[in-house]
Formats: C-alpha cells, structure tokens, sequence
C-alpha cells in the first residue's frame, strides 16, 4: 500500500473524474473512495481511461451504513467491484464502527479468503472500539482509517493498533478546512530548513511515523508536491518541535478516545 494516497471526497461527475485522471498522471497509485461518497464509478472509469496497469493500482474503498448487515455487506462488494469495473478491491473498510460491524466484517472476510479482496480493515474505531472490535473479529484488521493531523497525532491510538497488528491511516491529514494549517508558523518554520512547504512538512511528519495518508487536492501542482517529500527526513527535534501542535482533541467530532 503506497504510503501516499489520493482521497476522492466530494469528487463527482466528469469534473471528479478528470481530477482524479490527474491525480494518476501526477503520479498516486493509491485511490481512496467509498459507498458513502458516491464516486467509486468515476474512480472505476478514471483507472480503466488511464491505460495503468490495474495492478499498478491500490484501490481503497468503504462500506457504509446502508450495507450494514452480512447480507447487505455482501451485495455491498459486489456493487463495489462492478462500479469500479475491477474483479478485486485491494483494500476494503468497514466505514464507521456500526452495530453490525460484525457480520458485515464476516462478509468482508469471506471475500478476502475468495480473493475478491486483497485486504481487510476498519474506519473510525477509536481504541476502545478497535479492542472491543478484534476480541471476535477472526482476522485483525489490516487498516484503520481514522482523523490524524498535527493537531490530532492520535500516538497512543497508533501505538494500540500496532500491538495486535493494524496500521493506521490518516484521512484529513490537513485537517478539511478546520485549521490554517499551510500557514502554521511551526511547519513553515521547519519547512524552511529543508526547502518544502508546510504542507509537505505535515505529511512527512505523519508518513516518518508509519501512517500512510491520503491528502485531497483538485489542483495538479499541489497534487505533485504532496507527492514530493520522501526526500526529507525530518530530525528528532523538527518532530517534537510540530507534536506541540497537539490538542489530544477531533476536529470533527466523530471520536470519544
């Protein structure tokens, strides 16, 4: 699983999908998407019009409430595939903690065990939830997409995860809107050190730390510059330097650590 990725959000329409045609030629082999987004049939066009090779590729995608129950997860993956016009999904979540998490989990299991998925995983558990999550589960999950930024670094969360095994992925990594983050002083301040902007410097931040991350951008050069941080490696102090951002608080409210 690339350790950058391009989420989908809001995309729709010819316009979302010639974003995300861009998104490909810039570069992202990683495409996040979800029912609840109602976009996985451009993201399907967009990799078919793209002439990649699909197994250069790593689809994400999500299942949402209105798929939750194992009946309704299973026809859940078979809408996902046809609209994205793949016979495997790569990744496949469960999108929010829902009380069927568990049978829609069994469907997800089938399909990986069937290799109609590659791999398994969860959104939005917090550590309560994941541990509560994997004393029945059967297979770990191998992903949990959850809020991470600077101002919300969720360690102890990461550090829980990679106990039983799941890596943690961070959607909102500049926060939606929420915070001035390409103007915080602090990621300005470091970025200056190394030549990047302070975009670059809060991905880097959370990709040096073992959380792959999926920026949105509808524009083509800023697209390319999320993707160009792997030569930088931020020092002990840049990184305690940016954790004081830290606030231990969501942006969006979906979470109670």
């Amino acid at each position: 699983m690339p350790m950058v990725g391009f989420g989908t959000w809001t995309l729709k329409g010819q316009q979302g999908k010639k974003i995300i045609l861009d998104a490909l030629a810039a570069g992202y082999r990683l495409i996040d998407t979800a029912h609840m987004y109602g976009n996985e049939d451009i993201v399907g066009e967009a990799v078919a019009e793209s002439r990649i090779p699909r197994d250069e590729i790593f689809i994400t995608t999500k299942l949402c409430g209105t798929r939750a129950g194992y009946k309704l997860a299973r026809q859940g993956i078979e809408e996902s595939l046809e609209r994205l016009q793949t016979d495997y999904i790569d990744l496949l979540l469960i999108h929010e903690p829902y009380a069927e998490a568990g049978d829609m989990y069994r469907a997800l299991t089938e399909a990986y065990r069937s290799g109609q998925i590659r791999a398994i995983g969860i959104s939005n558990f917090n550590a309560r939830e994941y541990l509560t999550f994997i004393e029945t589960c059967g297979i770990i999950p191998m992903v949990n997409q959850v809020e991470c930024h600077v101002y919300y670094r969720r360690k102890e969360l990461q550090q829980t995860l990679e106990a039983h095994g799941t890596k943690m992925q961070a959607w909102s990594p500049f926060t939606e809107g929420q915070k001035p983050i390409f103007r915080e002083p602090v990621l300005q301040e470091v970025g200056k050190k190394y030549g990047k902007t302070a975009a670059q410097i809060a991905l880097q931040y959370l990709v040096q730390q073992g959380i792959s991350v999926i920026p949105k951008s509808s524009h083509r050069d800023r697209m390319i510059e999320n993707l160009d941080i792997f030569d930088t490696t931020l020092t002990p102090d840049d990184i305690d330097r940016i954790y004081q951002l830290e606030t231990g608080k969501t942006l969006f409210g979906w979470y109670d650590d």
